[in-house]
């Protein structure tokens, strides 16, 4: 049963943040006192999660497996279901992929769900006081601050910054050549360089972005007609997308259209900014 008690905000993060940040987001939502799961579906985003109140666990082929806040949620090419109960607050940073590692100074990978030793795990315990306070503000001051610090030991590539700029306004239907083009580089390093730092191919992080487009037009507007869909982003046709949104989601978009209307009944509208998250 998903509870109506929820709020989600999301912040815009300072000038000098802007090529490595997407965004710093808030989100509270009361499960009820029965344990209960919830979904994140993959995007074109990486994201440095911090949780506080109840504990939260993600399924595993073994199981539920405890999580430790914060946590790192690289790209995901399946949809992750996180199980808890009660309250559970969440204070998020949505990164490029092509800068999250760079900036935690940690190596790439394609790992979805990643827990590791690190710095900015320090942060817990003054975050968690904040919260408890109900100062959200001043927790997610804290977390830009650290990250106005992390921003300045790092040197980003410009090549990668002019790349990602281009994959996002074409809102992934771009060529790699092209994306090459507009970066000034070569594909052969254009690849080598977005592998290194991300762990993922232009191609791998295009296509995610243009499931995202599908998945968040779906969820606002569950009638709108695929075929206009695959051929607005590019896609081959109307199965090509339906193809590509069943990888990433493990059902077809007619069903996830389905499902975002009962869901939206049932929980109201902020539901999908909870999903993109």
């Amino acid at each position: 049963m998903l509870h109506q008690d929820m709020l989600h905000q999301e912040f815009e993060p300072p000038e000098e943040l802007r090529d490595t940040i997407k965004c710093f987001w808030y989100n509270r939502r009361d499960f009820g006192e029965l344990r209960s799961s919830f979904e994140v579906m993959p995007d074109g985003y990486a994201e440095i999660i911090f949780y506080f109140g109840s504990a939260c666990s993600i399924s595993s082929s073994s199981g539920l497996q405890p999580l430790a806040s914060p946590f790192v949620m690289g790209l995901l090419n399946q949809p992750v279901i996180f199980s808890t109960k009660n309250c559970l607050e969440i204070i998020g940073v949505r990164c490029f992929p092509w800068t999250i590692f760079d900036l935690l100074g940690l190596p790439s990978g394609k790992d979805g769900v990643r827990i590791a030793e690190h710095p900015v795990a320090q942060l817990q315990s003054t975050l968690s006081e904040w919260i408890r306070a109900g100062k959200v503000g001043e927790a997610l001051a804290q977390v830009e601050q650290y990250f106005l610090h992390a921003r300045t030991q790092v040197a980003m590539d410009s090549m990668l910054f002019k790349a990602g700029v281009a994959m996002r306004d074409a809102r992934g239907s771009m060529p790699v050549s092209q994306v090459a083009e507009a970066a000034h580089a070569t594909v052969r390093t254009l690849e080598r360089k977005f592998k290194q730092s991300s762990g993922h191919t232009v191609k791998d992080v295009s296509g995610l972005m243009r499931f995202e487009q599908v998945r968040n037009q779906l969820w606002l507007y569950p009638d709108s007609s695929l075929a206009d869909l695959a051929h607005e982003l590019g896609y081959t046709d109307q199965s090509h997308l339906s193809r590509e949104f069943k990888r990433y989601t493990g059902t077809t978009p007619a069903a996830f259209a389905r499902k975002s209307k009962r869901e939206k009944r049932a929980v109201g509208k902020d539901f999908g900014a909870f999903i993109q998250a």
